[in-house]
C-alpha cells in the first residue's frame, strides 16, 4: 500500500466528501478540500459539515469551480498532491431531467479538468466517485462491473459512465492510474436533503405524507456512510495496474491493460424500500402517511451490488445493517434541528 500523504478532495463539504476528509485527516492525512459550495441545497448544511472540519490544522478549503480550468490549473500548480479523490458532482436523476447543462458542466467538464491537472503534475492515484446508476437498463442481479454497462436510463448516469471511459483514457495514453468507485445509494448522519431517508424523516415529524415511488416496489442497495468512506480509504493507498491477462477480443469493462479498475461498494444485501420505511418508522416512534406513485422517469426499479472484486482485493465487505444505520441518522437529524 502507497502511503499518500497529501489528497485533494472535490467535494469536500458534500456528504461523503465531508465524512471522507474527515477519516483521512484523522489518520494524519494533510487534506484539501475542494468545494464552491452551491445552493443546490441548502449550504448551510455544507458549511456546518466543514466547520468540524476547520477545526484542524491538516485541512484547507479552497472555494472553486470545477469547471472553472484556469483556477484548477493553478490549484495544481500551487499544490503537489499524491492523490486526488473526485466526489464533486452534479447529483440526483431527477434534477438531471430539469437542469441536464449543470451536469456537464461539472461531472464531464470538471472532470477532464482534474484529469489534466493529475496528468501534469504527477498525481500517483486519481480516484473518483461513479455510480450504480450506471447500470442503467441492466437487470441482471447483483450488478457486477464486469457486466457491460451501456444503456444509461439518466443523464446523470451517462455522466458517470463517461467519467469511466475519460479515466481509462487518460490511463491508457498518460499511464495516470484511476479507480472508479460505483457507490450504491448511501445514507447516514449529514446526509443530502434531496434524498429519500432525509425526505421521509423530515416529513414524518412534520406529519406530512411521504412520496413512494413505484408504487412501493423499489429496491436498493442501502449503503451506510462509514462503509463507504472505509471502502474508499482502502482504495486510495492501493495504486492498480495493468493486468496481462485482460484480453481486448473479451474485453473486461472492470479492468484494463493500463492502470485502470472499477469497482463497486455496496452493502451487497437488496432491501425492499417499504422495509426501509419500517425500520425508519421504528426509529421514530411514527407511522408515514404513504402517498404511492408510479416510477419516475430516469429511474430504477432495484439496485444490488456485487462486491466480490472489492472483497479479493481489499478483504472488506461493506455490513452495517438499515437497523444501526437508519437509527444514527435519525440521532443526528433530531441532534441537529433541535427535535426532542
Amino acid at each position: 500500500m502507497e502511503q499518500m500523504k497529501k489528497i485533494l478532495i472535490t467535494g469536500s463539504a458534500g456528504f461523503i466528501g465531508a465524512h471522507l476528509s474527515k477519516k483521512l485527516i484523522a489518520g494524519g492525512a494533510e487534506v484539501v478540500g475542494l468545494d464552491n459550495l452551491n445552493d443546490y441545497y441548502d449550504p448551510q448544511l455544507k458549511k456546518d459539515r466543514m466547520a468540524a472540519l476547520a477545526e484542524g490544522p491538516r485541512f484547507s478549503h479552497v472555494n472553486i469551480e470545477l469547471a472553472d480550468r484556469k483556477a484548477v490549473e493553478n490549484l495544481f500548480q500551487e499544490h503537489s498532491f499524491d492523490a486526488v479523490v473526485n466526489l464533486a458532482a452534479q447529483a440526483g436523476v431527477r434534477y438531471s431531467l430539469i437542469n441536464p447543462h449543470s451536469y456537464v458542466d461539472t461531472n464531464i467538464v470538471g472532470f477532464v479538468n482534474l484529469l489534466e491537472g493529475c496528468r501534469h503534475s504527477g498525481v500517483k492515484h486519481l480516484i473518483y466517485a461513479s455510480s450504480s446508476s450506471v447500470y442503467g437498463a441492466n437487470t441482471k442481479m447483483p450488478f457486477s462491473v464486469h457486466d457491460n454497462v451501456d444503456h444509461p436510463v439518466s443523464l446523470y448516469a451517462a455522466s458517470k459512465k463517461a467519467n469511466e471511459l475519460m479515466a481509462h483514457t487518460y490511463s491508457h495514453l498518460f499511464q495516470l492510474p484511476t479507480t472508479g468507485l460505483r457507490f450504491f445509494t448511501v445514507y447516514g448522519p449529514w446526509g443530502r436533503p434531496d434524498m429519500a431517508l432525509f425526505l421521509f424523516t423530515k416529513a414524518i415529524l412534520e406529519n406530512r405524507p411521504i412520496d413512494v415511488f413505484n408504487n412501493g416496489k423499489m429496491e436498493r442497495d442501502f449503503t451506510y456512510i462509514d462503509d463507504i468512506v472505509e471502502g474508499v480509504c482502502r482504495v486510495i493507498g492501493r495504486i492498480p495496474e495493468g493486468s496481462s491477462r485482460w484480453d481486448g477480443g473479451a474485453p473486461d469493462p472492470a479492468t484494463s491493460y493500463c492502470p485502470y479498475r472499477v469497482y463497486n461498494i455496496g452493502n451487497n444485501n437488496k432491501e425492499k424500500l417499504l422495509r426501509y420505511i419500517e425500520v425508519l418508522e421504528d426509529c421514530l416512534g411514527r407511522k408515514a402517511v404513504k402517498n404511492f406513485l408510479p416510477m419516475q422517469p430516469g429511474d430504477v426499479p432495484a439496485t444490488f451490488a456485487d462486491v466480490d472484486d472489492l472483497v479479493a482485493d481489499f478483504n472488506y465487505k461493506p455490513g452495517t445493517t438499515l437497523e444501526y444505520g437508519i437509527g444514527r441518522f435519525v440521532d443526528w437529524y433530531k441532534g441537529y434541528y433541535r427535535i426532542s
